[in-house]
């Protein structure tokens, strides 16, 4: 990067002589102007950036700002190549809302801000233990989330709608830094430049670092400090920052308390826990994330508060932070407690919620034993911060056997080792991951608890017979699926479903598109007609979301079911628990569900013709008047079967193909018409400059407005299902390339007509001719746009729109949309201006080779008969490349009226060429009227 600063910095070399090359090739191949923009302006901030990093270093004297915290030493020629040294991730700061350009925290409770600190190069100095560093510091404000797509799916399927990407605000400010550690004393003093809200600003870093450290001894805090006067604008007041060392750490309590035996209490938790291997334990607590806290103790007794202190609201959730993880099964974690729902994997830590834990997976008690410290005196400085109070315990274990009402992979529990009066105890609190969790561990098995209970009442739904047909294995894939649901009230939430045992098997998910015997196995089976099955359920309600007559308070409900499944009718019928969660609640486990909840589910068919979607509903079984009643909702299926989406695969591979061998066909079959006009070239002036003019826009306008190569209406959608889009985008181009000389080709078959017409001025009646039929077309097409502007206003209208949108995956298309199918549907009828010529002129020339007008009209209306062919041999498909509905009207009826007419033209053509341009019409209207003299004859 120097490198580049001197070479902008040297003077540039003479301009070379214009190419009218380049000229040429900017109009061939269209560029957006604001990417190049966008681009150059990037590429100059990043030279100027770069250049600009050395002399801000120089301007700087690092023995003026810190001499007396560590003496500058001269660094020799060793450049060390660990750069992880001295890391920070997340750590927490105080102040910074000036350089930050944040005056409110209103948003900080949900994203908390947070600095990170990361070396790039680290110098050997001639000072013994001390290094010299280069660095870049990293404040973080508060984030401002935006949409980016279904929180809840679990890629239960590959193929899946998904909204588009939203990008996340976040303010940043980055100081780059040069300076001294020096190992034995563990200080840090660095001093720089950077950009901030404020502009540039220089600035002094001082830390307190170790080279080694134990769980009370491996806090880093320090201070950042403004060197700019207090008068100036970008002077800002010191900011504190804590975090956590991640140098040469030394487990020492947790071993003390494990041979202690600390956490003999809980030694019967390993009767019914599952055993690990020691590289699975950081991946099992990182797949949980968040774990919801259960207050064992009478709160209003005891002080239930872990944090300590008295505290009126209690936190209702723990999320997990990883710091180290280690292949012995030793590990790190910072616990946050809140009372947000959301998921707090690696998230910054405020140490006023914040637990700091060591631990080591014990391999005979089957458990994560920890001992967790609390993080004080920080109520003036984070400098002064401290760990104390480490008399936390917490042991985690992973359950061997699930149940209706108790799904979570892991359990735990946390309690303070000191008497009841002392100042840092408080009461039991057990916690649990989330009920709906993805971990499938071997071993694991499922007892169904309320399986009688669902079979009385699920068996009177199983006496009716199915549609006929072949329905999912209850085993395979296709049981689970992406769904909505909709209240009475039509709002629309996303979620999922999966099955969690099927029998007395564990479901364990398979490749999305697995054999193809998976999703054919017959109803005659050696599993039964009906099954037990268990399912997880849970979908993300937006905001004005109401399902018990409220609005709903949670980002996510959880519903936990069992019950039984008929494969010879495809109806899943279950008793379902829907979890109620504790937040601020001081509930029981049993007082958290409620377990009066009926599922029913009906799969349709595999071979269903009709397009028909997995259908269901999710009920309350309690009164009206109960507080926990709420309306029924129903469940819509929004994956496939696996059947569908391959067959949709191979049908996109197809359709790929069909696009370019038609743009191809269409390059040769403009080519044999400039063969032929070549061979008779009398034939030129014959041609409709109008005709020429449509077919040279129809492939022009899609180059400059960038249609997505002609057949991407939405390159996103179809990247879904290849998750990499590069077959995709090499055809992307590939069609790109072609259709570039289709028009080309076009336009130069253009340009002949034009000049034979200029050149030879006795056809001035064929511009006579060409002028009527723009006079007659330009009317048509613009009142055909009328139409489809009017059509669509009608057909999107908001109270058909309210119709619409109880339809599954509905998405209205836009006027663009619609404008585009009514320029393809110009595009199917180019021959008419000809005609319409002909019969003006009334040319008998064969002025169109039968390759030419043929084969386009082919290739334009293949695509109909092809999309005739798909609705009645496909049910389902996801996006259309070949034969798309953004590019042309396609239906029954207009397929069939499109290629009537199309026909209907190419013969009109032949005979026009062959018999005259009028040769169809009437007999009278077939010749001119032509006045001739006639001799009079004199009464002399």
């Amino acid at each position: 990067e120097p490198a580049m600063g001197a070479n902008s910095a040297s003077p540039p070399p003479p301009p070379p002589p214009p190419l009218t090359k380049s000229r040429v090739r900017i109009r061939v191949f269209p560029v957006n102007p604001s990417q190049t923009l966008i681009i150059f302006l990037i590429f100059t901030l990043n030279i100027s950036t770069t250049a600009s990093i050395p002399s801000r270093f120089s301007q700087i004297p690092y023995a003026k700002h810190c001499n007396d915290v560590v003496p500058e030493s001269a660094p020799t020629a060793t450049k060390l190549g660990d750069n992880s040294l001295l890391q920070l991730y997340n750590a927490y700061f105080a102040g910074g809302d000036k350089i930050l350009g944040q005056q409110s925290s209103q948003f900080r409770r949900n994203s908390p801000k947070s600095v990170s600190f990361r070396t790039h190069n680290v110098y050997q100095t001639e000072a013994d233990g001390v290094l010299k560093l280069e660095a870049v510091i990293t404040f973080r404000g508060s984030t401002s989330f935006g949409f980016t797509g279904n929180s809840t799916h679990r890629r239960l399927r590959l193929v899946h709608y998904r909204p588009p990407r939203i990008p996340v605000r976040r303010d940043e400010a980055s100081f780059w830094l040069h300076g001294f550690w020096s190992s034995s004393s563990g200080k840090l003093c660095m001093v720089g430049s950077g950009s901030s809200y404020l502009g540039s600003a220089n600035v002094v870093l001082k830390l307190n670092y170790p080279n080694a450290s134990t769980i009370v001894t491996n806090l880093v805090n320090g201070t950042l400090e403004s060197l700019d006067t207090s008068d100036s604008l970008n002077y800002f007041q010191p900011i504190s920052i804590l975090g956590i060392s991640l140098m040469s750490y030394e487990y020492t309590l947790i071993d003390r308390e494990s041979h202690n035996d600390g956490f003999s209490t809980y030694d019967d938790m390993e009767n019914g826990s599952l055993g690990l291997k020691l590289d699975r334990v950081c991946s099992m607590i990182r797949s949980a994330g968040r774990f919801e806290l259960e207050y064992i103790n009478d709160c209003d007794a005891v002080n239930c508060n872990p944090l300590g202190g008295v505290a009126r609201i209690l936190p209702g959730y723990m999320s997990s932070n990883e710091i180290e993880c280690l292949d012995n099964g030793r590990v790190r974690y910072l616990f946050e407690f809140s009372n947000s729902s959301y998921n707090g994997k690696y998230l910054p830590f405020d140490p006023n919620t914040t637990l700091v834990a060591e631990g080591a997976w014990d391999g005979k008690k089957k458990r994560l034993a920890l001992v967790a410290c609390r993080i004080s005196n920080m109520m003036y400085s984070l400098v002064k911060g401290l760990v104390e109070d480490c008399s936390i315990r917490l042991s985690l274990s992973l359950p061997a056997t699930l149940s209706l009402r108790n799904r979570s992979s892991i359990v735990g529990k946390m309690w303070s080792n000191t008497s009841m009066n002392d100042s840092g105890y408080f009461g039991r609190i057990a916690f649990q991951s989330s009920e709906n969790g993805d971990t499938r561990l071997e071993g694991l098995k499922y007892e169904y608890t309320e399986i009688d209970n669902a079979r009385r009442t699920c068996m009177k739904k199983m006496t009716v017979k199915g549609k006929g047909g072949t329905y999912p294995d209850a085993y395979s894939s296709n049981m689970r699926f992406d769904m909505t649901v909709r209240n009475i009230k039509g709002q629309i939430a996303w979620g999922y479903s999966s099955p969690l045992s099927v029998g007395d098997k564990i479901y364990k998910a398979l490749v999305t598109f697995a054999s193809s015997a998976e999703s054919a196995i017959q109803v005659n089976n050696s599993h039964g007609r009906v099954l037990n099955i268990s399912y997880v359920m849970s979908y993300a309600p937006p905001p004005d979301f109401k399902l018990d007559g409220d609005v709903s308070s949670t980002k996510s409900v959880d519903i936990s079911a069992e019950g039984i499944y008929d494969a010879e009718t495809g109806m899943l019928c279950m008793i379902g628990c829907r979890h109620l969660g504790s937040l601020n609640k001081k509930l029981q486990k049993n007082n958290s569900l409620d377990c009066e909840i009926l599922v029913n589910v009906q799969y349709s068919p595999l071979n269903a013709k009709d397009g028909s979607h997995v259908k269901g509903t999710i009920e309350s079984t309690r009164g009206k008047a109960d507080p926990f009643y709420f309306e029924r909702v129903e469940v819509l299926s929004s994956s496939i079967y696996t059947r569908q989406a391959k067959e949709s695969i191979q049908r996109m591979d197809l359709e790929i193909t069909m696009v370019i061998i038609s743009n191809t066909l269409a390059c040769i079959f403009v080519g044999l018409q400039l063969f032929y006009v070549k061979r008779h070239p009398e034939v030129l002036p014959y041609i409709s400059v109008v005709m020429l003019i449509v077919l040279t826009l129809a492939h022009m306008i899609p180059l400059v407005l960038n249609f997505e190569a002609l057949f991407l209406a939405n390159r996103n959608r179809q990247n879904i299902f290849l998750e990499s889009g590069g077959w995709l985008e090499v055809n992307e181009v590939l069609v790109r390339v072609i259709t570039m000389i289709a028009f080309l080709l076009q336009f130069r078959l253009l340009q002949l007509t034009w000049s034979a017409r200029v050149g030879d001025g006795s056809h001035k009646n064929l511009w006579v001719s060409d002028k009527k039929v723009l006079y007659l077309s330009l009317p048509l097409y613009i009142g055909g746009g009328l139409i489809a502007w009017f059509m669509h206003q009608w057909k999107y209208s908001h109270k058909s729109t309210l119709l619409q949108s109880h339809q599954l995956g509905y998405q209205p298309q836009s006027l663009w949309g619609d404008l585009k199918s009514y320029a393809g549907l110009v595009w199917d009828g180019f021959l008419l201006p000809q005609i319409v010529f002909n019969l003006f002129c009334d040319s008998r020339e064969k002025a169109l080779a039968p390759p030419f007008y043929v084969g386009t009209t082919v290739i334009r209306l293949l695509p109909h008969a092809y999309d005739l062919y798909r609705s009645h041999s496909s049910t389902w498909y996801f996006d259309n490349i070949y034969a798309n509905q953004r590019m042309d009207y396609y239906s029954t009826a207009w397929d069939v009226i499109i290629s009537c007419c199309g026909l209907l033209c190419v013969v009109l053509i032949y005979l026009q060429q062959r018999f005259g341009g009028r040769c169809f019409l009437p007999k009278r209207y077939r010749e001119s009227s032509v006045y001739e003299k006639v001799p009079v004859v004199s009464n002399d």
